[in-house]
């Protein structure tokens, strides 16, 4: 006789780790991990900053309250962060002001004299920014492994080398089978299984929602000067590059967006020689080596916002997918706000100002 859940959830990066965590002291929780450690591909790759304008004003109502919780449980090391730009962008910082006007975050405009005070040795080049003073490093392997440890405390049944090859509606439930040839059964299915959540869906026998996996590179640099390490996280306002200090080393990226298939995704020497050329663009400091490149995907819906709720034509079926490149950041409010959605709960002070509607899966009909 199959073992039987209240959920499965398939994915135990910070999505799938985040929500079990919430449901379980509510309900008999599967984690199921196809790879062999959680977070292998995503979570494990992420440059690890919250920043509260990333992902756009849609995303800033879930960043905000995961925000003030990542700080009271001492995930968030101050930072603070800067769009910068050319003579030829400062029209880009206009808009950008006006996009964030009145959504909660808290950016100011500053010139080159404050400039040249917060990051040593910009080219001449580099005549405005905006300034984000709240923006800060997170530790993103403690936090997923909070929502781990959390999880378990609460009973989920975390298990790796689990990827999921059929998923069949069963009466009022869902009968579903693994690799290896292992069967379980569970009322509920969560999808948070990233770059691979369309795949997912369908295997289901739903609809895919257009979730694309996106490459995004990351080169670790020993640079001439070594960075200050109150470094702001610095990044072009035209989305060509981030760049922040770690350890005594450069964290850069081209900010590139390259469509992919779902994978274990590989750096290209290409973006990584443009990241390079781009920051020596902004800098006059010295490149003395490149001592580690990596890439992951981020993924996103059509409409660049997160997917939480319930399937509009498969029963049982819910979704927790689709969070680009701020999951982590969003994660404290965007799980406490999936579990609310798929348990029936009503909101509490995290999530009051959530509008649930926004990310719901059901806006692409």
């Amino acid at each position: 006789m199959s073992e039987r859940f209240d959920i499965a959830v398939i994915g135990a990066g910070i999505a799938g780790a985040s929500i079990a965590a919430e449901l379980a002291p509510h309900a008999r929780v599967l984690l199921a991990e196809g790879e062999d450690t959680p977070g292998y591909h995503t979570t494990g790759r992420s440059a690890a900053f919250w920043e509260e304008c990333y992902g756009g004003p849609g995303v800033v109502p879930l960043t905000l309250p995961s925000g003030q919780w990542l700080r009271d449980h001492g995930f968030l090391v101050p930072r603070g962060a800067l769009y910068v730009a050319e003579e030829k962008d400062l029209a880009a910082l206009d808009r950008f002001e006006q996009t964030f006007a009145g959504t909660g975050v808290t950016i100011e405009r500053i010139g080159r004299q404050r400039l040249e005070m917060l990051v040593p040795g910009i080219r001449p080049a580099w005549v405005g920014a905006i300034t984000e003073p709240n923006c800060a490093d997170i530790d993103v392997a403690g936090l997923h492994q909070h929502y781990l440890a959390q999880g378990r405390q609460a009973g989920v049944d975390l298990r790796v080398r689990h990827r999921l090859v059929a998923a069949e509606r069963e009466g009022d439930g869902w009968r579903l089978a693994f690799a290896g040839g292992g069967t379980l059964r569970a009322a509920t299915l969560v999808n948070a299984a990233g770059a691979w959540a369309d795949e997912l869906a369908m295997l289901a026998g739903a609809k895919a929602l257009g979730i694309t996996p996106y490459r995004r590179t990351v080169a670790q640099l020993r640079v001439d000067p070594a960075p200050p390490a109150d470094l702001p996280l610095v990044l072009g306002i035209d989305g060509s590059f981030y760049f922040k200090p770690e350890n005594g080393r450069l964290w850069l990226s081209p900010h590139d967006e390259t469509p992919s298939v779902p994978c274990d995704a590989a750096p290209e020497e290409l973006d990584v020689a443009l990241a390079i050329d781009r920051f020596e663009q902004v800098v006059d400091w010295r490149v003395a080596a490149l001592e580690h490149k990596w890439a992951g995907l981020r993924s996103f819906a059509p409409d660049r916002l997160p997917v939480y709720g319930w399937d509009g034509g498969v029963p049982g079926l819910f979704w927790f997918a689709g969070q680009g490149g701020f999951g982590i950041q969003t994660a404290p409010a965007a799980a406490r706000l999936a579990a609310q959605l798929l348990l029936g709960q009503r909101p509490d002070a995290m999530t009051a100002g959530i509008d649930p509607a926004v990310y719901s899966p059901q806006r692409f009909g």
